[in-house]
């Protein structure tokens, strides 16, 4: 209802002496907060776009403003006065031309007021499409040279993106003059209002093509299979995107076309696992490698290396082999390798071996077990 209006200062948060720069501030930022492409299916948004659309249009009109200061809504909205008993006289001479609402919403969302009503002459970058590519651990340790097969909008080469058929040319649209937009002005109580819109004849293309090439029907593109070489950097890791500049959907009246991003997945590996740079691994020693130690041979991506365990080394330690992770992406050194060792407790064993093995466990005394000596020492404290 329009007595249930909320006052059109109060909407945008203004003073009634505020400055026509301080009104547009005030409604740009409203109109951004609540555009419904930031928030759709929100009625509560979308109400207070419009309570904010419709403060603006009076408070931005000089003229409009003074009738508001000097009649409130009875001075700018006859549906007001009618239903206050009342009018305001004179009614409303010029247009209210929502140019101005275009250029601010074009500031926000790229497109014209309303949405839709841009025109189509214009260059258009084509679209960028992802896919999703999977490699090994290798592979994106070292990188690799790979190719993925995609379908994209490319220009048609029968007519070289005109649309026109071979030895004709699209003609400007005589509605429109080529421009893609028409002006409609409409009678109303509260005066001439013009509105901008596509051209009905040209569809906002601002050409007509009157023999439309036989090879895309009049499009000026055509959809193709194509196969595209990708180099993978090494270092790249699980979810990284590779971006292939210009290699996405064909734009339109000569603009560049969109990219082609790929979304890389690493497949895991059986031994080793990765964070950033760095590689880990778990490696099984035998009880007397543990005990006294020794070369041992430890798996890297590089192939196999020896490293000399050192004796006593308890399960669960690890070592560290500098250098022997996953290149750095940006080209700059390597990663380490951490390597975890757990002793694998013998299984099977025959008579011979369990009697020699009780022998030697006599000979050891509780200062050859620190750690099972303190466990236990524990117990004894009061």
């Amino acid at each position: 209802m329009a007595d249930q209006k909320r006052d059109y200062y109060e909407v945008l948060g203004v003073s009634k002496t505020a400055t026509d720069a301080e009104i547009k501030k005030a409604y740009r930022k409203l109109a951004k907060e609540n555009h419904p492409d930031l928030h759709p299916g929100d009625k509560e948004a979308e109400a207070r776009f419009k309570e904010a659309n419709d403060a603006y249009e009076v408070l931005s009109d000089a003229d409009k403003r003074s009738r508001y200061d000097q009649f409130g809504f009875a001075g700018v909205d006859p549906s007001y006065a009618a239903q206050n008993g009342g009018g305001f006289g004179g009614g409303f001479d010029g247009g209210f031309d929502f140019g101005d609402l275009g250029d601010i919403f074009g500031s926000f969302f790229g497109g014209g007021f309303g949405g839709g009503t841009r025109s189509r002459t214009g260059p258009q970058r084509g679209e960028s499409l992802r896919m999703g590519l999977t490699i090994t651990f290798e592979e994106a340790a070292f990188g690799c040279e790979k190719e993925v097969a995609l379908e994209r909008v490319e220009q048609c080469e029968t007519c070289k993106g005109t649309g026109a058929a071979p030895g004709t040319s699209p003609e400007t649209c005589s509605n429109c003059g080529g421009s893609g937009t028409v002006q409609q002005r409409r009678q109303t109580p509260m005066g001439v209002f013009a509105t901008t819109g596509p051209c009905p004849k040209c569809g906002g293309k601002g050409k007509i093509i009157s023999s439309p090439c036989r090879n895309c029907g009049g499009t000026g593109q055509i959809r193709k299979r194509k196969t595209v070489k990708v180099s993978i950097p090494a270092g790249i890791d699980n979810g990284q995107i590779i971006s292939l500049r210009g290699q996405g959907n064909a734009g339109k009246n000569g603009g560049p076309a969109g990219d082609l991003q790929i979304v890389i997945s690493v497949q895991p590996h059986q031994l080793f696992r990765r964070d950033g740079a760095d590689v880990y691994c778990d490696a099984p020693i035998t009880f007397t490698q543990a005990v006294l130690g020794g070369d041992m041979e430890i798996p890297t991506i590089d192939g196999k290396v020896s490293y000399t365990l050192p004796e006593g080394t308890q399960t669960g330690t690890t070592f560290r082999l500098k250098g022997k992770g996953i290149p750095n992406v940006n080209g700059r050194g390597r990663g380490d390798q951490f390597v975890t060792v757990h002793i694998e407790t013998p299984r099977g064993l025959n008579r011979e071996q369990k009697e020699a093995l009780r022998k030697f466990s006599d000979t050891l005394k509780e200062h050859n077990y620190k750690e099972r000596k303190s466990f236990f020492d524990m117990f004894k404290k009061p």
